[in-house]
Order: C-alpha cells, then sequence, then structure tokens
C-alpha cells in the first residue's frame, strides 16, 4: 500500500454500503486512524478485516494529527474513518489533512456514503443547488437568528439534527417559514428509516404527536425560498411601514417593522424616508 493518508467513507447505517476499493483500503494500509474504534471495530468484524486501530476525535486530532503525518512521512499508510459517512463532514479530519498537505505528504480521498447526499437525493426536493450547513446552534435563541440567515435562500439548505435538538429546532423553522417545504430524513439505511416530506408546520406537528420519530439521527432538506417570496414579503412590509408611519417618525416605525419581520433596518429607514418625501 503506497505511503499516503486515506479518507475512507463507511456505512451510515447499513454495513453493506461500503465500496470495493474502500474494504481493499482498510484491509491493506497499517494502521486505521477512527472516530470510536469500537464502533470501526464491528465493521472491520463484520466484513473479515483485521488491522490495527488508533482512535483519531475531536479531542486529540491535534497531538494524533502530528503523528500520524510522521508516519506517514515515515514511509506508513494510514486509513481516516469516521463513525459514519464521510470524513470531515461535521466529523474530525480537518486538522490532520491541512496538516498533511502543508507537509507535502499525499491525501487519498476514497469516496463513498454520505448522510446528506443521501437524504438529498431521496427527498423530492431540488438538490441541483444545496447548502450544507452542518449542526444549528444549541440555544433556541441563536438557533432562530442563525436560520433567519435563510429566509429569502433560494437554494436548498441541508442540516443534521440531533435526538436532543429535533423538537427545538423544528420549532424554529416553523416560527420562521411554517409553510416551507421540508423533508425529515431519520435514520438513513436503517431498519427504521423513515424519509417524511411536508410543510414546516405539518411535519413539526407530526413529531410531536410520535414520540418514536424523535429518536436517531436526522438529516433535515429545507426547500429553498420561491423566487416570489422576497417580493410579497417586501411588498406586506412595506405596507405596515406605510401605516406606522402615519403616526410615528421613521425610526420609530422602521424599529416595529424590523422586529415583526426580522427585516434589513438599512433598507426599510431608506424606504421609510422615501414614503415620507
Amino acid at each position: 500500500m503506497e505511503s499516503a493518508i486515506y479518507i475512507v467513507a463507511t456505512p451510515i447505517g447499513n454495513l453493506s454500503d461500503i465500496t470495493i476499493r474502500a474494504l481493499e483500503v482498510l484491509a491493506d494500509v497499517d494502521v486505521i486512524a477512527a472516530e470510536d474504534t469500537r464502533h470501526t471495530r464491528k465493521l472491520l468484524d463484520y466484513h473479515g478485516i483485521k488491522a490495527k486501530l488508533i482512535s483519531y476525535h475531536e479531542h486529540n486530532e491535534v497531538e494524533k494529527a502530528h503523528s500520524i503525518v510522521a508516519d506517514v512521512q515515515d514511509g506508513k499508510s494510514v486509513a481516516l474513518v469516521s463513525d459514519a459517512g464521510t470524513p470531515l463532514i461535521s466529523d474530525p479530519g480537518h486538522t490532520l489533512v491541512e496538516l498533511a498537505k502543508a507537509s507535502k505528504v499525499r491525501v487519498v480521498p476514497v469516496p463513498g456514503p454520505s448522510a446528506l447526499i443521501t437524504a438529498l437525493c431521496a427527498s423530492g426536493i431540488p438538490c441541483g443547488r444545496f447548502l450544507y450547513e452542518g449542526f444549528l446552534p444549541a440555544k433556541q435563541i441563536a438557533k432562530v437568528a442563525f436560520l433567519e440567515r435563510f429566509r429569502y435562500e433560494e437554494r436548498t439548505v441541508v442540516f443534521y439534527e440531533s435526538p436532543h435538538g429535533i423538537v427545538d429546532t423544528l420549532e424554529a423553522i416553523n416560527r420562521l417559514f411554517p409553510l416551507r417545504m421540508m423533508v425529515i430524513a431519520r435514520e438513513l439505511t436503517k431498519r427504521f428509516e423513515t424519509i417524511t416530506k411536508g410543510t414546516a408546520e405539518a411535519l413539526l406537528q407530526w413529531t410531536m404527536s410520535d414520540s418514536d420519530q424523535q429518536r436517531g439521527e436526522f438529516v433535515l432538506v429545507l426547500a429553498g425560498a420561491d423566487a416570489d417570496d422576497r417580493q410579497v414579503d417586501i411588498a406586506t412590509q412595506e405596507k405596515l411601514l406605510e401605516k406606522l408611519l402615519v403616526y410615528l417618525p421613521p425610526k420609530k416605525a422602521v424599529n416595529i417593522v424590523a422586529e415583526v419581520f426580522s427585516g434589513n433596518k438599512k433598507a426599510l429607514y431608506e424606504r421609510a424616508i422615501m414614503l415620507k418625501k
């Protein structure tokens, strides 16, 4: 096996979802750096692979990155795997790859499963252009503020979520985009896989009504805003602004409209001045 760092994608659930090339690499490398060695050992045992495992996770990645790069410089081959899917995608590995590139160490991608791509292709939501945002902030206020950035985003947006945060996240999405279409992809490729499409409002109600749908790992696929959404929203803001300007000075009127619609204060103020003329 050629001396290099191999970034190997592994199954996100079904242990059979792994490429022939990935199995060959995992069987031939000198060592496998795994996010959780116990988890990876189950995959290797399933496929009859005997290999040396070392841990590589978010708490030791700086230290281990240097030792792995040094090993490869000494002629060894190392495979990096995460618990599921493609390493570095919301998983440790960036520090290692960045150091390897800086050290002129070869990095070889071995492509395969990815939860976000799996969810997108089965979602029924346009996926020709999309944004991947990983995990949302944990606290509700920060979560709502983060999601507000996508009010006028016309591309599909993909998030990951855990069972602990799924209800809060759906509540936040429903608060901002109750009629926006989205998909909840849960436990992908596993026994209790569900891929459910509906409005944010409907999916929140569905999830709240069935505790089983609050378990597992989630990929959320949020449809982009319609091209008309921005114009409709702006028109509604202007109508309210115009009414408020009859009774209030521009600054106060703008503050109220901005709070109601999470609007752009600068743009609203410029519009308020024009309406006052």
